[in-house]
């Protein structure tokens, strides 16, 4: 397939690896105030990502990462990514991340302040993991 002008270019990027280096027709991105939805032609754009769920559209077929925190640059039909974890559906061990999610849970229970905000984002990747490790 070749790329067209109506096309983006995605480039998820961790500090260890290249994890996704594709064509695509449409990006969304867990922005730090929601889903963001890029398009070919968007206005250039640096946003702050969060943890959450980033799919892409490859005709009528949708992929998915499970990502925590980062940056995304928008321009020229360019999609950069930096997160410090990305990771495939086939790369998340779904038992390992359900017992996060439970320890996380635990955890939250008793926790105030810093430590409850360290718990809730380590419930709130365990659920986007198992949530993408679904959708295989």
């Amino acid at each position: 397939m070749t790329e067209s002008k109506s096309q983006l270019h995605l480039k998820v990027v961790t500090p260890t690896r290249v994890a996704v280096d594709v064509p695509c027709d449409e990006v969304t991105l867990p922005g730090a105030l929601g889903a963001l939805g890029i398009l070919p032609g968007h206005t250039p754009l640096l946003t702050q990502l969060r943890i959450g769920e980033l799919s892409y559209k490859q005709g009528m077929r949708e992929h998915y990462l499970a990502l925590q925190w980062g940056f995304s640059e928008i321009a020229n039909d360019q999609v950069t990514v930096l997160a410090e974890v990305a990771e495939l559906p086939e790369e998340i061990d779904v038992e390992a991340a359900r017992q996060e999610k439970v320890a996380a849970e635990a955890a939250l229970k008793g926790a105030t302040g810093e430590e409850f905000e360290h718990q809730r984002a380590h419930l709130e990747a365990a659920v986007t993991r198992i949530t993408v490790a679904t959708r295989r």
